[in-house]
């Protein structure tokens, strides 16, 4: 039986929609998934944060990030949960609240070059699943809705400009060396190079699936983002 057909007998038996939320890099995943968890009472589950995790642990590890073998091995001795949190998830790496150091630089720009292992990402979509098995979950990343969730009953595929997911990353970070200019450029051409990896690995490539909402955010605000997105979701829900 082929995975797709799996997932596909698994939400016939789903009392609750699973929300599936894609997009790149500082396209506003994580906030959008908050709300819509808290707003409709689903379990928000960042997938994202499991790589940092695992990304952090071959960091303090000294693995190389090009090679898949040693990374497999460590991600099977690895223990990675998700607290949600009415501030976000709380992430737990072996026990060890790493919810913060997971968020810098390095680590995001290690989780990129972690993620395009495709025996790591069939590992991680594994444990995906079995935390989003039940349903009742807004789910995000960049293949929710392509790979691990190919039956979400409820699929955004959140974007925006370049420029516009640069700036909100520089202000979520907010603390990179040199001046302000220097440090915005730093972190555009960092996304850019992650933007390129994430659409072009073998591996499950970021892209929108075929029955997805696309939602481009770059000239919507906060609120009109959350608005027309809990449109999405009620849409759904209400038939």
């Amino acid at each position: 039986m082929s995975k797709q057909h799996e997932a596909s007998n698994a939400a016939k038996v789903r009392q609750r929609p699973v929300i599936a939320i894609d997009g790149p890099a500082g396209a506003g995943k994580s906030t959008l998934a908050a709300h819509l968890a808290r707003h409709f009472g689903f379990l928000n589950l960042e997938t994202g944060a499991m790589y940092r995790a695992l990304a952090l642990k071959a960091i303090e590890s000294g693995l190389p990030f090009d090679n898949e073998a040693p990374l497999l091995e460590l991600a099977s001795d690895t223990r990675i949960q998700l607290e949600p949190t009415a501030e976000g998830n709380r992430v737990l790496l072996d026990g060890r609240d790493v919810s913060r150091r997971i968020r810098q630089p390095d680590v995001t720009s290690a989780a990129s070059r972690v993620s395009v292992h495709p025996r790591l990402r069939a590992w991680m979509v594994s444990e995906q699943r079995a935390l989003g098995a039940a349903g009742g979950v807004v789910m995000e990343g960049r293949d929710i809705g392509t790979v691990v969730f190919p039956d979400a009953e409820v699929k955004i595929f959140l974007d925006a400009s370049p420029e516009v997911r640069g700036d909100r990353r520089y202000r979520q970070v907010n603390g990179a060396e040199g001046s302000e200019q220097e440090a915005q450029q730093a972190i555009l051409r960092e996304m850019k190079e992650r933007d390129a990896r994430d659409r072009s690995r073998a591996e499950s490539p970021l892209k929108p699936a075929p029955d997805a909402t696309i939602l481009d955010t770059t000239g919507l605000t906060l609120e009109q983002v959350l608005s027309q997105a809990e449109g999405i979701v009620s849409a759904y829900l209400s038939r």
